[in-house]
C-alpha cells in the first residue's frame, strides 16, 4: 500500500508538473495574443483616424469644387453678356470701336480666367479622385484590421476557455489526490 501510495504521489507530482508547464505555455500564448490584439487595435485606431482625415479633406474639396463651379458659371454668364455686347458694338462709330477693343481685352482676360478655372477644375477633379481612391484604400485597410481584431478576440476567447478547462481539470485532480 505504501509503495502504491508513493507511486501515486509520484504520478501526481509528474502530472502537476506537466499541467503547470502547460498552463504556463497557454498563459504565454494568451499574453502574446493580447499584445497582438492591442497592437492591431492601435493600428485600427490610426487607420480610422486617417480615414476620418481623408473624409474631411474630401468634403472640403467637394465644397471647393462647388465654389469653383459657381464661379465658372458666373464667368461663363459674363462671357455670354460680353459676346452679345460685342455683336451690338460692331455697327457703331470709331468711339464704339475703341470701347469694343476694351471689351475684347476684358473678354480675353475672362477667357484666361476661365482657362485657369478649368485647369483648376481638372486638377481638383484629379485630386478628388485620388482622395476617393485613398479613402477607399483606407476603408479597406480598416475593414482588414477589424477582421484581424475579431480573429484575435476569438483566439483569446478560445485560449481563455482552454485555460479554464485545464484549471478545472487540475483542481479536479488535486481533489482526487487529496482523497488518497
Amino acid at each position: 500500500v505504501k509503495k502504491a501510495l508513493l507511486e501515486m504521489e509520484e504520478q501526481k507530482n509528474s502530472y502537476e508538473q506537466k499541467a503547470k508547464e502547460s498552463l504556463q505555455k497557454v498563459l504565454g500564448e494568451k499574453m502574446s495574443a493580447e499584445q497582438q490584439l492591442h497592437s492591431t487595435q492601435r493600428s485600427l485606431a490610426l487607420a480610422e483616424q486617417k480615414c476620418e482625415a481623408w473624409k474631411s479633406q474630401y468634403e472640403a474639396l467637394k465644397e471647393d469644387w462647388k465654389t469653383l463651379e459657381t464661379q465658372y458659371r458666373e464667368l461663363e454668364s459674363q462671357l455670354h453678356v460680353l459676346q452679345s455686347k460685342l455683336q451690338g458694338a460692331d455697327s457703331r462709330d470709331s468711339q464704339m470701336r475703341q470701347a469694343l477693343r476694351l471689351l475684347q481685352n476684358e473678354h480675353q482676360e475672362l477667357q484666361a480666367k476661365i482657362g485657369c478655372l478649368q485647369g483648376d477644375r481638372r486638377q481638383s477633379s484629379l485630386y478628388t479622385q485620388d482622395l476617393q481612391d485613398q479613402l477607399k484604400r483606407s476603408e479597406e485597410e480598416r475593414l482588414a484590421l477589424v477582421g484581424r481584431v475579431q480573429q484575435f478576440q476569438r483566439l483569446l476567447q478560445n485560449q481563455s476557455v482552454q485555460l479554464q478547462k485545464q484549471e478545472e481539470l487540475l483542481k479536479g485532480q488535486q481533489i482526487y489526490y487529496h482523497k488518497f
